[in-house]
């Protein structure tokens, strides 16, 4: 089992995390960061696999991924 910790001041809200978790465990905040952009949050249900694949993906090195 996996979990994802996301810095929501560094996230831009691109998404392509998003696009990339095969579980789709990630979704868009409805709230904004001291940036003004949307971030994202991790859904922990349980089902995160720490494949890594978000983390890898962040262009702003916002996700960082726990196994």
């Amino acid at each position: 089992m996996g979990k994802i910790a996301i810095d929501r001041e560094r996230c831009k809200g691109c998404q392509l995390c998003l696009i990339t978790c095969p579980k789709k465990m990630i979704r868009l905040a409805e709230d904004f960061n001291d940036k003004g952009f949307h971030f994202v949050l991790f859904e922990n249900s349980g089902e995160c696999t720490g494949c890594t694949m978000c983390g890898q993906i962040c262009p702003d090195m916002a996700i960082e991924v726990f196994k």
